[in-house]
This record gives C-alpha cells, sequence and structure tokens, in this order.
C-alpha cells in the first residue's frame, strides 16, 4: 500500500506525507473524498479528448500556490485543497500520458537516441536549461520519433517551454540596455541566458514556488513590488507568471517602467492575468510573431506579448 498518512491527519503530518510524492493509487486510498471531488474534474477533461486542455490545466496547477493569510479557511480546508491540488496534478499527468500512449501504442518514455539528442540540444546538464541553438533544433525536431513526449514529461518539473538563441538574442535587443529585472524568476535561467548574451538582467523571486535552483544563477529574494522599488527599471521581464497573480499589476503601475515582456501562454486560464491586462491603459499590448516563433518546441502554445508605454498626449 506505500506510505500512509499519519493519525491524526493534522496539516503537518499531511505535508510532509505529500512531499514524499505518493502515487495516485495511495492518495486515492488515503483520501476517498477528495478524490471523488477531483475525478468528475479529469473525468470531463478525458471526455472532451483535447491534449491542449490538459496540458494548459496541467501548467496551471503544477505552480505551487503562493501562500496568503485567509482565516476563514479552517486547517482541514487547507488540508483538503493541498491533497485535492496533488491529486489532480497526477491525474492529469496520467491522462496527458495516456492521450500520447493511446496514439503511440507505447509507455511514455524517452529512448536512448531520442533522449541523448533532445538533452543536448536543450540541457546544459540535469534539467538546467540552455539557449537552445534555434536552426539546429528546427532541422533536428522533425527527425525525432518520440518527439510528442517531451513537454508531458517536463511539465511535471515545472518546464513549459525551452528557450532558443533566437529569442534570447531577440529580447536582448528589445531590453537594449536599459536597466532590466525579472520578476517571478524562478530558478533565474531566463536572466541567467540574457545576462550571459551581454544583457544584464536581475532575477528576482519572492521565493514562494519552492523551486530548487537549478542553474546556479543568483535570484534575489524580493518580490514584484519591492524588486520594482529596488531597482527602478525601464523592463521587466516574466516568463509563465501564475494565472490570476495580483503581482504584475506592479507593473503596470510603476512610473519608471517604459516595456512588460511577457512570455506567457496561448491558454488564458494557464498563466497570467489576463483581466489586469486589458484593463490596464497606460500599455499597448501587441504579440512579437517572430520571438513567439522562437519559443521551443513548435506547439508548446506558447507567446511572446511586449506592453510599451503609450506616449502621453501633448497638453
Amino acid at each position: 500500500m506505500g506510505a500512509q498518512v499519519p493519525r491524526p491527519r493534522s496539516a503537518d503530518d499531511v505535508a510532509r506525507w505529500l512531499r514524499t510524492k505518493p502515487s495516485l493509487a495511495e492518495m486515492r486510498a488515503a483520501f476517498p473524498q477528495e478524490w471523488a471531488h477531483v475525478e468528475g474534474q479529469v473525468g470531463q477533461l478525458a471526455v472532451r479528448n483535447d491534449p491542449g486542455a490538459v496540458t494548459a490545466l496541467l501548467a496551471e496547477v503544477s505552480r505551487p500556490r503562493r501562500a496568503t493569510p485567509d482565516r476563514m479557511r479552517t486547517r482541514p480546508v487547507v488540508v483538503a485543497e493541498a491533497v485535492r491540488r496533488q491529486m489532480l496534478i497526477e491525474a492529469l499527468r496520467q491522462t496527458l500520458v495516456s492521450s500520447q500512449t493511446r496514439t503511440e501504442g507505447t509507455t511514455l518514455r524517452l529512448g536512448r537516441i531520442n533522449g541523448t539528442v533532445l538533452q543536448r540540444l536543450l540541457f546544459h546538464r540535469g534539467l538546467q536549461r540552455k539557449a537552445a541553438g534555434y536552426r539546429l533544433f528546427r532541422l533536428v525536431w522533425p527527425l525525432l520519433t518520440q518527439r510528442r513526449r517531451l513537454m508531458p514529461l517536463v511539465a511535471a518539473q515545472g518546464i513549459y517551454c525551452f528557450w532558443s538563441d533566437r529569442l534570447v538574442r531577440g529580447l536582448a535587443r528589445l531590453i537594449d540596455d536599459r536597466p532590466c529585472i525579472e520578476i517571478a524568476a524562478g530558478d533565474g535561467t531566463l536572466a541567467a541566458l540574457l545576462t550571459a548574451w551581454g544583457t544584464p538582467v536581475v532575477a528576482t523571486d519572492d521565493g514562494s514556488w519552492g523551486i530548487e535552483d537549478r542553474t546556479g544563477a543568483e535570484v534575489e529574494p524580493l518580490d514584484a513590488a519591492q524588486a520594482l522599488r529596488r531597482y527602478d527599471p525601464a523592463v521587466v521581464v516574466c516568463a509563465w507568471p501564475p494565472p490570476g497573480n495580483s503581482f504584475e499589476r506592479k507593473v503596470f503601475e510603476a512610473p519608471g517602467v517604459e516595456m512588460y515582456i511577457l512570455i506567457t501562454s496561448r491558454h488564458r486560464s494557464a498563466a497570467g492575468n489576463w483581466a489586469d491586462y486589458e484593463a490596464q491603459a497606460a500599455f499597448e499590448m501587441r504579440e512579437e510573431p517572430r520571438l513567439s516563433k522562437a519559443l521551443l518546441p513548435p506547439g508548446a502554445d506558447g507567446m511572446v506579448l511586449v506592453f510599451r508605454r503609450r506616449c502621453e498626449p501633448a497638453e
């Protein structure tokens, strides 16, 4: 049966148990009522048979929730939400894997050749991403027989796209030597790649996501408001912000920001605060198609949006 939740099921006990990454079967056995709630959500997606919708929801729920004080939420409610969320992540991952394996008729894993090629194209070592050669990737990608397996495998690790050298070069041109910070930078990969390219970017993150450092890059422990006050940047970069977040609004309110570069999903429920994007009036929002195309791999449904501050009308 595997690991069991200690009794009584205090919030701390459950949190420790969930960090051991119990299987879906173990979670279902320990929390049958919570599974009944999650099963309905997953069942609806399975009926739709839309891997894109599954991927979008997986991206949304895989990001750890930011802790917010709420006296109205009792500890049993917090525990139930944590269990449901982890159940949903694992169930969605299995649903996505199943949708791929039904097509391919095999277990979802990368063979030695495909895995070695993708490792050399996309990573320095382990899960440390690099600026992949765009032209080489576009040549090799169609030749890989297991290319559709890549994103389902890495999405559970919090990786929703890969950076190409063309993308990094294009972002560097947009920044154009202006003071720049990255907010919600996670492990700092993108800021580190831009800095190595010759465009210094300060990586900042409040640390509430619990992302492990895979790059060796320095990420300053600042939330968006603190980072904006400390550095007063002309340009702000953010990649795959949590859906419905409140911190991007601070960017639009900062008087010194001239440009906001956002890398996000085309699925509005998967990332970003679209209500704030459309409600603000200080910036013009426009997609940069060439940069969106430079996100890897093709079909990952990512895009690059650039918000440019509107000129003040003459008095």
